[in-house]
């Protein structure tokens, strides 16, 4: 069924760097540090957001926003971000520029457990200042494999809802060596703030709601469409 497989696909998206770097917690240099074990946890539970129906708000600077949102029946995500919008559905990945007039949205092919959207797709939010999950996932995963990582842990609340939050300094190899993030009971992604890709992000959540509405999934009015899905 294509909510089945966009299910298994949100939570593909979430974990696209974790496989690698699940295997190899076994090492002898990372057994025993429990920073890198409560890295690690934060990680899982990160992952784990793919699974829930929710939406929220994020405070971008500038007093800019962005919107994160995903249901379960039917199986879709969405990602709306200063200058456009991601979407994530059975019927195709729709990735609309909003900074031109009209809007233009082009369709590729649906996602899938084996073929989820190329991080490529993740970019525009990125840029934008907003950061997805999925990227937060892969400095997460590449901070579990430093074992050299400082790590400091504490408790807050985001949005009304309990978080889990770290600092990370001087993970090797990560697009964001220097860092801060947390993440709340239920795995979604309440704040993040440092330098990814000589860029500052610094998002927090403002709201947090276990329905999404109808028009996060629907396209810029009047939006010229570009169809890929058949190339």
């Amino acid at each position: 069924m294509p909510s089945s497989r966009l299910r298994l696909t949100a939570a593909a998206l979430l974990a696209l760097a974790a496989t690698a770097g699940c295997s190899d917690l076994d090492d002898p240099a990372a057994q025993g540090l429990s920073r890198n074990d409560l890295v690690a946890d934060l990680a899982a539970q990160l992952s784990n957001a793919g699974t829930l129906t929710y939406e929220a708000t994020y405070q971008l600077p500038g007093g800019k926003t962005a919107t994160i949102a995903q249901t379960q029946k039917p199986a879709r995500s969405a990602y709306v971000y200063p200058g456009g919008k991601l979407m994530v559905t059975a019927d195709a990945t729709t990735e609309c520029r909003t900074t031109t007039k009209p809007a233009t949205c082009t369709m590729t092919a649906p996602a899938t457990p084996t073929s989820p959207p190329p991080p490529t797709v993740f970019r525009g939010a990125d840029a934008s200042g907003m950061i997805t999950p999925a990227t937060v996932l892969t400095l997460l995963n590449k901070a579990v494999l430093d074992p050299d990582v400082q790590v400091d842990q504490h408790d807050t609340t985001i949005a009304g809802r309990h978080a889990t939050c770290v600092e990370l300094l001087g993970v090797d190899g990560a697009a964001a060596r220097d860092f801060r993030t947390c993440v709340t009971n239920e795995g979604v992604l309440g704040s993040f703030s440092g330098m990814l890709n000589q860029t500052n992000v610094d998002v927090a959540m403002t709201h947090y709601a276990d329905q999404v509405a109808e028009e996060t999934f629907k396209t810029p009015p009047a939006a010229k469409m570009v169809d890929r899905r058949g190339t």
